[in-house]
């Protein structure tokens, strides 16, 4: 299990970001049937364990409940409101950055429980680098030209960055935004990749829960 820095300075929440040996969280998780969206859920003091629904990131206030999202090079991104108390965590695959999903939560965590950015802790977790993600035009076309390398008519999307600057624009400070850097397809000892697995690939299991 990979802890990030950032959180890890939050007293009342735990976390974690999954890689292949890790077993499941420490108890039952809230997930979602995800969907490669921009579609964020609130969890409540009373939503059930199991899943949610249809969506890519889940919110909430309520301790106790463990919201997990399942990766193989699509980004983990856990969040944490250090003023109010909230916790938050996405799913941030190429279709999911498109659609903003970082500024999607922060507006519904701010709608919900009065989260203002500046308060925002947020760390992006393992996922494909900019080393191995090759991708088309329509899909390069989607994000700033700075998040895309171009050499010898091949394209790689920076997703990672393209997150970050997502978390930036949306008025997180730099200072509170953390960035693994560990590529899922290089390191496959230590993570599932489906770009190199296929449908044999497994997920890593990331999750985030307010503990107090």
């Amino acid at each position: 299990m990979i802890h990030s820095v950032l959180l890890s300075q939050l007293s009342w929440l735990a976390h974690g970001f999954g890689t292949r040996q890790d077993p499941k969280p420490p108890r039952e998780t809230v997930f979602l049937k995800q969907i490669h969206s921009g579609i964020v859920h609130e969890v409540g003091p009373q939503t059930a364990a199991g899943c949610w629904g249809e969506g890519d990131g889940l919110i909430t206030n309520a301790p106790g409940k463990l919201l997990e999202i399942r990766t193989a090079d699509c980004y983990p991104v856990l969040l944490a409101d250090r003023a109010n108390h909230a916790a938050g965590a996405l799913h941030a695959g190429w279709r999911g950055a498109a659609a903003n999903i970082i500024a999607e939560a922060l507006a519904r965590m701010d709608q919900l429980y009065g989260t203002k950015p500046e308060e925002v802790y947020l760390s992006i977790g393992p996922g494909i680098g900019v080393c191995c993600y090759q991708v088309g035009e329509e899909v390069a076309r989607q994000f700033n030209a700075d998040c895309c390398v171009r050499t010898n008519g091949t394209i790689h999307l920076n997703l990672a960055e393209a997150n970050r600057k997502q978390a930036l624009q949306a008025g997180i400070p730099p200072s509170h935004i953390e960035t693994m850097n560990l590529c899922t397809f290089c390191q496959a000892q230590e993570f599932y990749s489906y770009r190199r697995e296929k449908e044999q690939a497994g997920r890593m299991l990331s999750w985030v829960e307010i503990t107090e």
